[in-house]
C-alpha cells in the first residue's frame, strides 16, 4: 500500500474553488492534502470544499481576514492533529498543521515571505528556526517527519529560472537559502531533487505577469522534504504544472507506506 500526499498554494480557496479545485481533487484523490494561503475561514466555504465526502479536514486560518491560512484534508484519521508551532506570535498567522499518523507525522507549512527589501526577512527566519526545531522535536521523540508546502525559497540557482535577475529579491535571498543549507545539513531530503537530479525547468510558481507561467519563467518554491529515515520509502516526488487555478501548483510525494492512526508507544507530543 502507497500513499501520496499533495501541498498547493492555491492563493485564496475560494477563488481556486471557482477554478476548478474540486474537480481536481475529485479526480486525484489524494491520500492527504496540504492547502496553503487558503485565506479564508472554513465557514465560508460550501460544505462540499469544507468537509468533501470521505475526508476529514483541519483548519488553521490567520487571524487576519483574507490573509494566509492553512488546512489538511486527510483520508484517513490521524492519530491526533497539532494546529500551529506552540508560539502566538507565527499561530496567530495561520501557517502550520501537523497530523500525526502512528510514528510518522506530516507537516503543511505556508512559510511568510520575506517582504519587499526584506522588511520580514528576521519574521520569516524567526519563523524558519522555530519550525526546523518543531520538526527535530518529532525526530528526538522517534518519529518519522515528512513537511512540505510554500516555503517561499528556492534553494539553488537550477530552481528559478533567471538566479543572476533575482539575486537581491526576497525567496532568493542569501539568509534564506543559507537555512536550507542547514535543513539538509540536518538530514532532510528534498524528494525531487533527490528523484530528479538533473531536471531543469522544473518550476511550482510563476509571477502572475509577463506570461510568466507560458514562458515558464518560474521559480521552485513548493517542496516536500523528509526525514532520512524515510528516504527509501519515497517512491515518487513530482510537481504538477498542468493544473491550473492558482499561480502555484500542486506538488507530491508518494510512499511505500500507509497512513495509520497508530498511537504511538511515546505520547509526548511536542
Amino acid at each position: 500500500m502507497s500513499t501520496t500526499v499533495y501541498a498547493w498554494n492555491v492563493n485564496g480557496l475560494r477563488a481556486a474553488a471557482r477554478k476548478g479545485f474540486l474537480d481536481w481533487f475529485r479526480d486525484t484523490r489524494p491520500d492527504a492534502l496540504g492547502v496553503e494561503e487558503t485565506r479564508t475561514l472554513p465557514d465560508e466555504l460550501p460544505p462540499e470544499i469544507r468537509q468533501p465526502d470521505g475526508y476529514r479536514t483541519y483548519w488553521a486560518p490567520a487571524e487576519r481576514k483574507g490573509y494566509s491560512g492553512v488546512a489538511l484534508y486527510t483520508a484517513a484519521e490521524p492519530h491526533d492533529v497539532i494546529v500551529g508551532l506552540g508560539r502566538d506570535e507565527f499561530d496567530r498567522e495561520g501557517r502550520t498543521i501537523t497530523a500525526v499518523y502512528g510514528d510518522l507525522v506530516v507537516i503543511v507549512a505556508y512559510f511568510p515571505n520575506a517582504g519587499p527589501k526584506g522588511r520580514r526577512l528576521d519574521y520569516k527566519l524567526a519563523y524558519c528556526d522555530a519550525f526546523l526545531e518543531y520538526c527535530e522535536q518529532h525526530r528526538t521523540a522517534g518519529r518519522s517527519v515528512v513537511f512540505g508546502g510554500d516555503l517561499n525559497i528556492a534553494h539553488h540557482e537550477s530552481d528559478l529560472a533567471q538566479p543572476d535577475q533575482n539575486r537581491d529579491q526576497p525567496g532568493f535571498l542569501p539568509e534564506e537559502r543559507a537555512w536550507l543549507d542547514e535543513v539538509v545539513a540536518a538530514g532532510y531530503v528534498d524528494t525531487f531533487r533527490a528523484l530528479h537530479p538533473d531536471r531543469t525547468g522544473a518550476y511550482t510558481y510563476w509571477r502572475p505577469f509577463a506570461n510568466a507561467r507560458e514562458r515558464n519563467l518560474g521559480w521552485r518554491i513548493d517542496y516536500f522534504f523528509v526525514s532520512p529515515d524515510l528516504m527509501s520509502h519515497v517512491v515518487a516526488a513530482e510537481i504538477h504544472p498542468d493544473v491550473m487555478g492558482s499561480d502555484h501548483c500542486p506538488v507530491s510525494v508518494t510512499l511505500d507506506l500507509p497512513l495509520k492512526a497508530t498511537r504511538p508507544e511515546a505520547d509526548d507530543l511536542p
